[in-house]
């Protein structure tokens, strides 16, 4: 059985970069902003390099900072594990473009994971990747410890419509996993259709497969902001 990771990293992130907007410098894409001296997008590429399981990455980019990322990724041990893609206007075209890239078997394992999360421990990997050869599609996801409201929204402002029991929601994260059909198949079906998904796993979940959910991280978080800096540099601190 292969495993292979895909990353999406073509997207600008707005919110990260609106911090440097009025600046002389073009704003940096979020996976390239520092952390302890070494852009996110690295940081997340070495806790896939270091699982023994996984035997491809892929990267998908902005054309125009393929060449500049590739002195950086040069610099690390893994450099030949990583091919780079050039990535499209969204998230789910970055995926379907690295996506036919990739040649496999039915069975081999496909992995998403957001360029963002560089703190995804191995037991998350591991796991995903167990559950996505068991069930054929998994995601990682941690229970919901606030309220949920659903709300209808309206011209003055957000109307509470129900409340959603916690114990029958879970926050979404990467890795997402998949058999290479499974996800083949649903990206394929999407294409014909023009549909758009927020995720690998809508997509999936709207092509018929039943998708399963292992336990994620608290520590798996998204750098979106610049406000999720400071925690993330407490992470980091307490790897070392």
């Amino acid at each position: 059985m292969k495993v292979v990771v895909i990353i999406p990293a073509a997207g600008l992130g707005t919110r990260m970069s609106a911090a440097t907007a009025k600046s002389a410098q073009a704003p940096r894409s979020k996976q390239f902003a520092e952390l302890g001296g070494t852009p996110i997008l690295i940081h997340t590429l070495r806790c896939f390099a270091a699982n023994s399981q996984v035997n491809e990455i892929y990267v998908a980019l902005r054309k125009t900072e393929i060449k500049q990322f590739q002195p950086r990724l040069k610099q690390e041990s893994f450099a030949d594990k990583v091919q780079l893609v050039e990535g499209g206007d969204n998230r789910q075209n970055s995926v379907a473009n690295a996506l036919n890239q990739v040649r496999a078997a039915a069975d081999d394992i496909v992995l998403v994971h957001d360029a963002v999360r560089p703190f995804v421990d191995d037991k998350v990997i591991a796991d995903v990747i167990v559950a996505a050869k068991k069930y054929g599609a998994c995601i990682a996801g941690i229970p919901a410890v606030d309220t949920i409201k659903q709300v209808d929204r309206t011209a003055d402002g957000a109307i509470i419509t129900s409340t959603i029991p916690r114990e029958r929601i879970v926050l979404a994260q990467t890795p997402q996993g998949f058999t290479y059909s499974v996800i083949k198949k649903a990206f394929d079906e999407a294409a014909a259709d023009n549909f758009t998904g927020t995720d690998e796993a809508s997509l999936v979940e709207r092509s018929g497969q039943s998708v399963a959910v292992v336990m994620g991280s608290p520590r798996n978080i998204k750098i979106t902001t610049p406000s999720d800096m400071p925690l993330a540099e407490f992470y980091l601190k307490g790897q070392k």
